[in-house]
């Protein structure tokens, strides 16, 4: 097959062209004549650095609003996101067409020294469930790129003692060594997604050069998951968590959705047939409130 270009929109941090690379290589070990060019685009949400807050159409949309419109004008052929950034709603003429092998979905405590007293992440999620698991700590807002937030963490800024941040970024950026502890999803539900790569692209192009990136596995856990959030009418201001596995033709869905004033947590978990993934998500966001 002669060669042919694939224009790849990405985040322009470290982090997202990293995580670019890795679905690069993936296209090219299956379609090595492939020329792969990547675009980095500057997003809202990298100029607006606000911890725990957004613009109108929500935080995530600020890190996926330019790039959509890259992909929507042609500028680009596909773009790559995390997928636990992507708002609930996607545009279904710019749909999800590929989901990555998932890297650990979990939450990483990363501390400066053995002394905790004050702790910095950059989601509501987290700080919730890090209020809750750490009554005794205060939990402050620290925005920025990975290497920002070590930083502000190894430099004491603002007195900051520890991060929580994904597991997937760190290791991604060759980092894990600084992983003190991973959280279990009775500590520290993740987002929705957490882990997971997506390829969005334009509805009714032919990306037969994705077959190789596609995991089913991941696919399924994300719908499910996605399909959680979505029936809670969870936006980025939402604090829900979601975590799906797989075993065999099963899959074991488990869900936590915070109310911020109260504080009030509702959990629950839901088992199914993995063909049913979208289903299960919706049931298990109604069953948590009975």
């Amino acid at each position: 097959m002669r060669k042919f270009e694939i224009k790849i929109g990405t985040r322009r941090s470290v982090l997202a062209l990293a995580q670019t690379k890795i679905i690069e290589n993936e296209i090219l070990r299956a379609w090595p004549e492939a020329k792969i060019i990547t675009v980095p685009i500057k997003t809202s949400g990298d100029k607006n650095m606000s911890p725990f807050s957004s613009d109108p159409s929500g935080l995530k949309g600020m890190f996926t609003f330019e790039i959509e419109r890259a992909l929507m004008n042609g500028e680009i052929d596909l773009a790559v996101h995390s997928l636990k950034d992507l708002p609930s709603n996607i545009n279904k003429s710019l749909p999800l067409i590929a989901y990555s092998k998932r890297a650990k979905p979990f939450d990483a405590l990363i501390m400066r020294d053995e002394n905790i007293n004050i702790i910095g992440t950059s989601s509501l999620r987290r700080k919730l469930q890090l209020e809750k698991l750490y009554p005794e700590k205060k939990i402050i807002p620290v925005r920025g790129n990975i290497n920002t937030r070590l930083n502000k963490l190894y430099n004491g800024e603002n007195s900051l003692d520890a991060l929580v941040m994904a597991c997937a970024g760190l290791e991604r950026l060759g980092l894990e060594q600084k992983i003190t502890k991973v959280f279990d999803t009775d500590e520290i539900m993740p987002a929705p997604g957490q882990g997971i790569l997506v390829c969005q692209g334009r509805e009714g192009e032919n990306y037969f050069y994705l077959e190789s990136v596609n995991d089913k596995n991941s696919e399924d856990c994300a719908k499910a998951e996605r399909s959680f959030a979505m029936a809670l009418n969870a936006g980025c201001n939402v604090p829900v968590g979601a975590y799906a596995e797989i075993f065999g033709d099963e899959i074991i869905l488990k869900g936590l959705y915070i109310e911020e004033n109260d504080k009030r947590f509702f959990r629950g978990i839901i088992k199914g047939h993995r063909k049913d993934a979208e289903i299960l998500g919706e049931k298990l966001a109604k069953e948590i409130f009975n």
